[in-house]
C-alpha cells in the first residue's frame, strides 16, 4: 500500500452534489431501475444544428492547434457585440477572457482575492463551488443568506452590513442556482450605491442564466453600472443558453487590473480553450436565436407544471421560480430533512433531486428540482413522489 501524504488544502475542497446524485441515479438505472432525473442542471435539448456544423467546419478547416490563452479575437469580439445587444453596454474585447466552462472563472476570481485572513461573501443557498473554492483558497467564506420570504433575492442592506476590513470579494448570482430567484433592480441599485464606501471590494456576478427569465422579468447585468466596472468580474457562457454543457465554453469580462493576472492563470491551468469549440461559440452568438427562444418557452411551460404539482404535494410548498430552470420547494411539512428526502425520493420513488443542504446550510428544509426534463417526466416524477408521501 502506498504511504502518500496529500496536501492539507485538498481536505478543504468540496464537490458538486448534483454529480454525486447523477452517479447514484445512473448506477440504479444500470441495475434496471426506472429513474427520472430532476437533479442535474443540464438542458435536455440538443445543441442547435448550425452551432454543431460550425464546430465540424472548424475541424475540417484545420483549426487543430493552440489558440491565444484568452480566446480567439473573433470570439471575444462576438462576445462584446452580444453584450452590447443584450445589455446595452460597451465592452472592450481585450477584457473578455474565454475559458472551458463557468467554473474556471469562479476558481480564478477566488484564487485572485482569497487567502488566509481574507473574507469572501457568497450566496447561500448557492452554487456549491463558490464555498468550496473559497475554503480551498484559505479565505473565510461569509454566507449571504437567501430567504424564501424574499423570493430568494439578496438583501443589499444585509450584504453591505456584512462587509468588514477583511472583505475582498462578493459573489452574487441572479438568476440563481439552486433557487430560481431573481434579484430586482432596486436591490442591485442599493448594493452598487453602498459599495461606493468600500472601494477595496471586488465583485463577481454570475450571470450564466441571464437569458432564462419568466413573467416579463428583466435581467439586470452588473455591467450596466459604470461606477463598479473597474472591479467587476461578470461571468456568462454558452452551456445553459445554447445547450452546450459538454462543449465546455464560458467567458468572463474582467476589469483592466485583473486581465493580465487571469491570463497567466489560464496559461498555467489549461493553456487555451479547444479551438473548434470557440468557432462554434461564434456561430451561437452571431447566428439565429430562435432555438434559444423556443427552449426558454418550453422551460416556462415546464416551470408552471412543476410549481403547480409541487404545491399540490402534502407538506410541500413552492415559491414561483423567477429564472433559470430550477424549483426550490420547502419540504419542512413532510417531516423529513433535506438529505433524507433526497435519498428516499431516489431510492423509493426513482426520482433524482438534490438536497438543499448541498447548496449550503441555508438550504436545509428544501430540495432542488431541475425542470430541464420533459413535462411528461416531470408529471410522472411528481406522481411517484405524491404516492410516497
Amino acid at each position: 500500500m502506498p504511504n502518500l501524504h496529500f496536501a492539507e488544502s485538498l481536505s478543504r475542497l468540496g464537490t458538486e452534489s448534483a454529480f454525486v446524485v447523477l452517479a447514484r441515479a445512473q448506477a440504479l438505472a444500470a441495475q434496471g431501475r426506472d429513474i427520472i432525473n430532476l437533479g442535474i442542471g443540464q438542458p435536455d435539448f440538443k445543441t442547435p444544428e448550425h452551432i454543431v456544423e460550425a464546430g465540424i467546419k472548424a475541424l475540417r478547416d484545420g483549426h487543430h492547434g493552440y489558440t491565444p490563452a484568452n480566446g480567439i479575437p473573433a470570439l471575444r469580439e462576438a462576445v462584446a457585440a452580444d453584450l452590447n445587444r443584450r445589455h446595452g453596454v460597451e465592452v472592450n474585447p481585450d477584457n473578455v477572457v474565454v475559458v472551458p466552462g463557468g467554473k474556471p472563472t469562479m476558481f480564478f476570481a477566488v484564487l485572485m482575492f482569497g487567502e488566509p485572513g481574507a473574507e469572501v461573501m457568497y450566496p447561500n443557498p448557492g452554487f456549491p463551488i463558490y464555498e468550496s473554492v473559497i475554503r480551498y483558497s484559505g479565505a473565510t467564506p461569509v454566507p449571504i443568506a437567501l430567504r424564501e420570504e424574499n423570493g430568494f433575492a439578496f438583501s443589499a442592506e444585509e450584504v453591505l452590513g456584512q462587509i468588514t476590513d477583511a472583505t475582498r470579494l462578493i459573489i452574487i448570482n441572479s438568476p440563481a442556482n439552486p433557487t430560481g430567484g431573481v434579484t430586482p433592480r432596486a436591490e442591485i441599485d442599493k448594493l452598487v450605491e453602498g459599495l461606493a464606501a468600500h472601494p477595496q471590494v471586488a465583485l463577481m456576478s454570475d450571470e450564466i442564466y441571464s437569458n432564462m427569465l419568466y413573467d416579463g422579468r428583466e435581467h439586470v447585468s452588473l455591467l450596466q453600472y459604470p461606477d463598479i466596472r473597474d472591479r467587476l468580474i461578470m461571468l456568462d457562457g454558452w452551456s445553459k443558453t445554447y445547450a452546450m454543457t459538454g462543449w465546455r465554453l464560458g467567458y468572463a469580462v474582467w476589469p483592466d487590473a485583473c486581465v493580465d493576472h487571469v491570463t497567466r492563470l489560464c496559461i498555467n491551468d489549461h493553456s487555451c480553450v479547444n479551438a473548434a469549440t470557440q468557432y462554434a461559440g461564434i456561430a451561437a452568438l452571431n447566428g439565429p436565436q430562435d432555438a434559444v427562444r423556443q427552449m426558454v418557452a418550453q422551460f416556462d411551460a415546464r416551470r408552471a407544471a412543476i410549481v403547480r404539482e409541487l404545491n399540490a404535494l402534502p407538506g410541500v410548498r413552492c415559491a414561483d421560480a423567477a429564472g433559470a430552470f430550477y424549483a426550490f420547494p420547502n419540504i419542512e411539512g413532510t417531516g423529513m430533512r433535506a438529505k433524507e428526502a433526497q435519498d428516499r425520493f431516489l431510492d423509493e420513488a426513482g426520482v433524482a433531486t438534490v438536497a438543499g443542504t448541498s447548496f449550503g446550510a441555508w438550504g436545509e428544509g428544501y430540495l432542488r428540482f431541475s425542470y430541464a426534463n420533459s413535462t411528461e417526466n416531470i408529471l410522472e416524477a411528481l406522481s411517484r413522489i405524491r404516492k410516497l408521501l
